[in-house]
Protein backbone atom coordinates (compact mmCIF):
# COMPACT_ATOMS: atom_id res chain seq x y z
CA UNK A 1 0.00 0.00 0.00
CA UNK A 2 1.44 3.70 -1.09
CA UNK A 3 1.88 5.66 2.72
CA UNK A 4 -0.02 8.92 2.40
CA UNK A 5 1.13 12.13 1.62
CA UNK A 6 1.99 14.44 4.26
CA UNK A 7 -1.35 16.95 5.82
CA UNK A 8 0.82 19.95 5.76
CA UNK A 9 4.25 20.54 4.30
CA UNK A 10 6.38 23.90 3.70
CA UNK A 11 8.30 24.48 1.34
CA UNK A 12 11.12 27.79 1.77
CA UNK A 13 8.26 29.28 3.84
CA UNK A 14 8.61 32.92 4.24
CA UNK A 15 6.60 36.11 4.72
CA UNK A 16 7.95 39.72 5.06
CA UNK A 17 6.25 42.77 6.51
CA UNK A 18 8.32 45.85 5.30
CA UNK A 19 11.72 44.86 6.52
CA UNK A 20 10.98 42.57 9.33
CA UNK A 21 10.85 38.60 8.40
CA UNK A 22 8.09 37.12 10.25
CA UNK A 23 8.62 33.38 9.21
CA UNK A 24 12.36 32.71 7.46
CA UNK A 25 12.64 29.43 4.85
CA UNK A 26 10.41 27.17 7.17
CA UNK A 27 10.47 23.48 6.01
CA UNK A 28 7.99 21.84 8.11
CA UNK A 29 6.60 17.84 7.41
CA UNK A 30 3.35 16.92 9.63
CA UNK A 31 2.26 13.31 8.95
CA UNK A 32 -1.66 12.22 9.12
CA UNK A 33 -3.20 11.96 12.25
CA UNK A 34 -0.57 13.26 14.35
CA UNK A 35 0.21 16.08 16.42
CA UNK A 36 3.06 18.26 15.87
CA UNK A 37 3.32 21.45 18.65
CA UNK A 38 4.68 24.62 17.27
CA UNK A 39 6.64 26.45 20.13
CA UNK A 40 9.21 29.01 21.07
CA UNK A 41 10.01 32.66 22.78
CA UNK A 42 7.39 35.71 22.09
CA UNK A 43 7.65 37.00 18.55
CA UNK A 44 9.27 33.51 17.45
CA UNK A 45 6.66 33.64 14.38
CA UNK A 46 4.77 31.00 15.67
CA UNK A 47 1.30 32.67 15.74
CA UNK A 48 2.48 34.17 12.03
CA UNK A 49 3.03 30.66 10.63
CA UNK A 50 -0.88 29.63 11.61
CA UNK A 51 -1.64 32.53 9.88
CA UNK A 52 -0.17 31.49 6.64
CA UNK A 53 -1.48 27.90 6.55
CA UNK A 54 -4.81 28.90 7.61
CA UNK A 55 -4.94 32.15 5.10
CA UNK A 56 -5.32 35.27 7.11
CA UNK A 57 -1.46 35.76 5.39
CA UNK A 58 -0.36 35.05 1.87
CA UNK A 59 3.39 34.41 1.40
CA UNK A 60 6.06 36.61 0.17
CA UNK A 61 7.87 33.42 -1.12
CA UNK A 62 7.42 29.25 -0.95
CA UNK A 63 4.80 26.73 -0.79
CA UNK A 64 2.56 25.18 1.29
CA UNK A 65 0.99 21.89 0.48
CA UNK A 66 -2.29 20.48 1.91
CA UNK A 67 -2.65 16.38 1.59
CA UNK A 68 0.09 17.00 -1.59
CA UNK A 69 -1.83 19.88 -3.02
CA UNK A 70 -0.84 23.42 -3.27
CA UNK A 71 -2.94 25.70 -1.17
CA UNK A 72 -0.35 29.18 -0.87
CA UNK A 73 -2.68 31.01 -3.28
CA UNK A 74 -6.03 30.74 -1.45
CA UNK A 75 -8.02 32.28 0.72
CA UNK A 76 -8.81 31.14 3.83
CA UNK A 77 -12.88 30.12 3.04
CA UNK A 78 -11.15 28.13 0.55
CA UNK A 79 -8.91 26.29 2.92
CA UNK A 80 -11.56 25.64 5.35
CA UNK A 81 -13.67 24.23 2.67
CA UNK A 82 -10.44 21.70 1.49
CA UNK A 83 -10.78 20.59 5.55
CA UNK A 84 -8.24 23.06 7.24
CA UNK A 85 -9.84 23.92 10.45
CA UNK A 86 -8.35 26.78 12.61
CA UNK A 87 -9.11 28.20 16.12
CA UNK A 88 -8.22 31.40 17.61
CA UNK A 89 -6.45 32.86 20.64
CA UNK A 90 -9.42 34.81 21.79
CA UNK A 91 -12.67 32.98 21.66
CA UNK A 92 -14.88 33.73 18.47
CA UNK A 93 -18.44 32.67 19.43
CA UNK A 94 -22.18 34.06 19.39
CA UNK A 95 -22.19 35.15 23.15
CA UNK A 96 -26.16 36.06 23.09
CA UNK A 97 -27.06 32.34 21.14
CA UNK A 98 -26.93 29.29 23.34
CA UNK A 99 -24.34 26.63 23.42
CA UNK A 100 -26.17 24.42 21.63
CA UNK A 101 -27.02 27.15 18.77
CA UNK A 102 -23.61 28.41 18.48
CA UNK A 103 -22.72 24.46 17.79
CA UNK A 104 -25.56 24.22 15.34
CA UNK A 105 -25.12 27.12 13.23
CA UNK A 106 -21.60 25.87 12.27
CA UNK A 107 -23.04 22.37 11.04
CA UNK A 108 -25.65 24.57 8.96
CA UNK A 109 -22.53 26.28 7.65
CA UNK A 110 -20.93 22.90 6.69
CA UNK A 111 -24.42 22.05 5.21
CA UNK A 112 -24.82 24.96 3.42
CA UNK A 113 -28.09 24.86 4.71
CA UNK A 114 -29.79 28.38 5.39
CA UNK A 115 -31.87 29.52 8.13
CA UNK A 116 -35.31 30.21 6.87
CA UNK A 117 -37.13 32.40 8.92
CA UNK A 118 -40.60 31.05 8.86
CA UNK A 119 -39.66 27.65 9.29
CA UNK A 120 -39.03 26.55 13.48
CA UNK A 121 -35.50 26.26 14.61
CA UNK A 122 -36.52 22.73 16.23
CA UNK A 123 -37.20 21.05 12.63
CA UNK A 124 -33.28 21.19 12.33
CA UNK A 125 -33.57 17.93 14.27
CA UNK A 126 -30.53 15.47 12.55
CA UNK A 127 -28.14 19.43 13.14
CA UNK A 128 -29.33 19.51 16.63
CA UNK A 129 -28.41 15.41 17.27
CA UNK A 130 -26.04 16.22 15.44
CA UNK A 131 -24.88 19.20 17.79
CA UNK A 132 -25.83 17.25 21.13
CA UNK A 133 -23.19 15.03 19.92
CA UNK A 134 -20.18 17.25 19.59
CA UNK A 135 -20.69 18.72 22.96
CA UNK A 136 -20.83 15.41 24.62
CA UNK A 137 -17.47 15.16 23.13
CA UNK A 138 -15.93 17.97 24.27
CA UNK A 139 -17.67 17.61 27.73
CA UNK A 140 -19.93 20.69 27.44
CA UNK A 141 -23.49 18.59 26.64
CA UNK A 142 -24.58 19.55 30.08
CA UNK A 143 -24.09 23.35 29.60
CA UNK A 144 -26.56 22.94 25.71
CA UNK A 145 -29.52 25.37 26.83
CA UNK A 146 -27.28 28.28 28.62
CA UNK A 147 -26.17 31.49 26.45
CA UNK A 148 -22.69 31.66 25.57
CA UNK A 149 -21.88 34.63 26.88
CA UNK A 150 -22.46 32.87 30.52
CA UNK A 151 -19.72 30.21 30.14
CA UNK A 152 -16.58 29.99 31.74
CA UNK A 153 -13.23 30.92 29.53
CA UNK A 154 -12.48 27.36 29.93
CA UNK A 155 -15.99 26.54 28.56
CA UNK A 156 -15.74 28.66 25.82
CA UNK A 157 -12.91 27.18 24.28
CA UNK A 158 -14.58 24.11 24.17
CA UNK A 159 -17.22 25.46 22.90
CA UNK A 160 -14.90 26.93 20.00
CA UNK A 161 -13.35 23.95 19.87
CA UNK A 162 -16.68 21.89 19.41
CA UNK A 163 -17.42 24.61 17.00
CA UNK A 164 -14.58 24.02 14.91
CA UNK A 165 -15.27 20.36 14.71
CA UNK A 166 -18.88 20.93 13.33
CA UNK A 167 -16.67 21.91 10.63
CA UNK A 168 -15.05 18.33 10.36
CA UNK A 169 -11.71 19.35 9.51
CA UNK A 170 -8.86 17.32 8.73
CA UNK A 171 -6.51 19.41 10.02
CA UNK A 172 -6.89 21.40 13.54
CA UNK A 173 -4.64 24.63 13.97
CA UNK A 174 -5.43 25.16 17.53
CA UNK A 175 -3.58 28.27 18.65
CA UNK A 176 -2.72 28.68 22.53
CA UNK A 177 -6.08 26.70 23.35
CA UNK A 178 -6.12 27.46 27.46
CA UNK A 179 -4.83 31.01 26.87
CA UNK A 180 -6.56 32.78 29.59
CA UNK A 181 -7.86 29.65 31.72
CA UNK A 182 -7.03 29.04 35.59
CA UNK A 183 -4.96 26.38 36.15
CA UNK A 184 -7.93 24.77 36.94
CA UNK A 185 -9.40 24.61 33.52
CA UNK A 186 -6.40 23.04 31.92
CA UNK A 187 -6.59 19.78 32.25
CA UNK A 188 -10.25 19.27 30.49
CA UNK A 189 -8.69 21.08 27.48
CA UNK A 190 -5.87 18.61 27.80
CA UNK A 191 -8.22 15.60 28.22
CA UNK A 192 -10.10 17.37 24.82
CA UNK A 193 -7.07 17.28 22.72
CA UNK A 194 -5.91 13.70 23.67
CA UNK A 195 -9.70 12.35 22.84
CA UNK A 196 -9.19 14.50 19.63
CA UNK A 197 -6.03 12.78 18.64
CA UNK A 198 -6.88 9.27 20.16
CA UNK A 199 -9.96 9.14 17.19
CA UNK A 200 -6.90 8.90 14.73
CA UNK A 201 -9.09 10.80 12.25
CA UNK A 202 -7.79 14.02 12.27
CA UNK A 203 -4.26 15.79 12.23
CA UNK A 204 -3.65 18.28 15.03
CA UNK A 205 -1.04 21.34 14.92
CA UNK A 206 -0.51 23.14 18.18
CA UNK A 207 0.90 26.22 19.40
CA UNK A 208 1.17 26.26 23.46
CA UNK A 209 3.43 28.18 26.23
CA UNK A 210 2.39 25.16 28.73
CA UNK A 211 5.80 22.80 28.30
CA UNK A 212 4.78 20.31 30.38
CA UNK A 213 0.79 19.85 28.45
CA UNK A 214 3.24 20.22 24.95
CA UNK A 215 5.25 17.08 26.32
CA UNK A 216 2.52 15.02 27.28
CA UNK A 217 0.57 15.39 24.28
CA UNK A 218 3.28 15.70 21.26
CA UNK A 219 3.92 13.27 18.65
CA UNK A 220 6.77 15.92 17.61
CA UNK A 221 7.65 19.41 18.36
CA UNK A 222 8.94 22.30 16.22
CA UNK A 223 10.79 25.01 17.29
CA UNK A 224 10.92 28.82 15.89
CA UNK A 225 12.81 31.49 16.78
CA UNK A 226 13.34 34.52 14.98
CA UNK A 227 10.61 32.91 12.59
CA UNK A 228 13.45 30.34 11.57
CA UNK A 229 12.86 26.33 12.49
CA UNK A 230 16.02 25.43 14.64
CA UNK A 231 14.45 22.03 15.72
CA UNK A 232 11.80 20.06 14.91
CA UNK A 233 11.83 16.81 16.53
CA UNK A 234 10.81 14.66 19.17
CA UNK A 235 9.63 15.65 22.74
CA UNK A 236 12.38 13.61 24.48
CA UNK A 237 14.58 15.54 21.60
CA UNK A 238 13.35 18.55 21.71
CA UNK A 239 14.21 18.91 25.80
CA UNK A 240 17.54 17.56 25.39
CA UNK A 241 18.27 20.47 22.72
CA UNK A 242 20.67 23.19 23.90
CA UNK A 243 19.68 25.14 21.21
CA UNK A 244 16.14 24.85 21.92
CA UNK A 245 17.14 25.42 25.51
CA UNK A 246 18.87 28.64 25.06
CA UNK A 247 16.41 30.25 22.72
CA UNK A 248 13.41 29.56 24.49
CA UNK A 249 13.65 27.91 28.48
CA UNK A 250 16.39 29.55 29.42
CA UNK A 251 19.02 27.11 29.95
CA UNK A 252 16.15 24.42 31.65
CA UNK A 253 12.69 23.50 31.05
CA UNK A 254 10.00 25.45 32.71
CA UNK A 255 6.08 26.17 32.90
CA UNK A 256 4.46 28.92 31.42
Amino acid sequence: MASQAPVVQTKDLTIRFGGNVAVNAVNLTVEPFTLKAIIGPNGAGKTTLFNLLSGQYKPTSGSILFKGREIAGLGAADRTRLGVGRSFQLTNIFPSLSVLENVRLALQSKARVGMVFWRNYRSYSELEDRAYELLRQVLMDKRWAVEAKTLTHGEQRKLEIAILLALDPELLLLDEPTAGMSLEEVPAILELIQQIKAGRNRTIMLVEHKFDMIMTVSDSIAVLKEGRLICDDSPEAVACNSEVLEAYLGGGVKNG
